[in-house]
C-alpha cells in the first residue's frame, strides 16, 4: 500500500469507507457491474446492499419499491403488483438482474430477477 493510500483511508469519512467496502464486495460477485456504470435500455446485473423498501402503489397497483446501493452508486428497485416479497428487507444484500430505464431521472429496474446473498460474517 502506498503513502497516499495509506493517507486517503486515515482521513476517508465513515460513509466513504462503507461506499469503498459496498463496491469491493459487488465487485467480487461474478457478472456483476457497478451502478454507476450501467447502460441505459440494456440487461444488466447488479449486486449490493437494500437502503430502503417501502410500498408505493402506483396508479393503483401495489408496488414494492427498493434502493439498492453498491458503494458507485443507488438503483430503484421496483416488484409490482406485490405488497410483500419474503427477504427483501432493509440491510439485505442482493444480486438483482434485469433491464435499466431510466424513471424521473433515476435508475430503475422494474420486476427484477434477484438472488439474496448473505450478509458478511454469515
Amino acid at each position: 500500500m502506498t503513502l497516499a493510500e495509506r493517507a486517503r483511508k486515515v482521513l476517508a469519512s465513515q460513509a466513504q469507507i462503507e461506499a469503498d467496502e459496498e463496491r469491493a464486495d459487488a465487485l467480487r460477485v461474478p457478472g456483476c457491474c457497478p451502478v454507476d456504470a450501467l447502460p441505459h435500455r440494456e440487461h444488466a446485473t447488479v449486486s449490493g446492499v437494500l437502503r430502503s423498501v417501502t410500498l408505493r402503489p402506483r396508479e393503483g397497483v401495489p408496488a414494492i419499491e427498493a434502493e439498492l446501493y453498491d458503494g458507485s452508486g443507488s438503483l430503484r428497485l421496483v416488484w409490482l403488483g406485490r405488497r410483500r416479497i419474503a427477504g427483501i428487507d432493509p440491510g439485505r444484500r442482493l444480486k438483482a438482474d434485469g433491464m435499466v430505464c431510466v424513471v424521473e431521472g433515476r435508475r430503475t429496474v422494474f420486476n427484477p430477477r434477484y438472488e439474496l446473498r448473505a450478509r458478511p460474517g454469515e
